[in-house]
């Protein structure tokens, strides 16, 4: 059982490229998060949005992430902090091309 973690927030930026100059640190950063898969970073410029699902082992570690996510956010100013943890149905979402075994 895989766990999908959305998380999304207003934020001013920055954003494209910007953004990944901004963010390429803490990027690799995630990386290390116990329980980790992969992450598919999200924005929206004109709607000042930004965010990313991700991908995690377990539950618990989607938890634990989020949790660790929403304080490093809080930190720095961002608020209204959307987040939302689901169990991945592995079956159907392979035969829509879902990176799953």
């Amino acid at each position: 059982m895989r766990y999908v973690l959305q998380v999304d927030f207003k934020m001013d930026g920055p954003f494209g490229e910007d953004m990944v100059t901004a963010f390429t640190d803490l990027a690799k950063s995630i990386n290390n998060e116990k329980g980790f898969l992969w992450k598919i970073w999200t924005e929206n410029k004109a709607e000042k949005e930004a965010g990313g699902i991700y991908l995690f082992e377990t539950k618990m570690d989607a938890e634990n992430y989020l949790t660790m996510h929403t304080q490093r956010l809080q930190s720095f100013g961002i608020t209204d902090i959307r987040g939302k943890i689901f169990l991945v149905n592995e079956s159907l979402s392979s035969i829509n091309k879902g990176p799953f075994e």
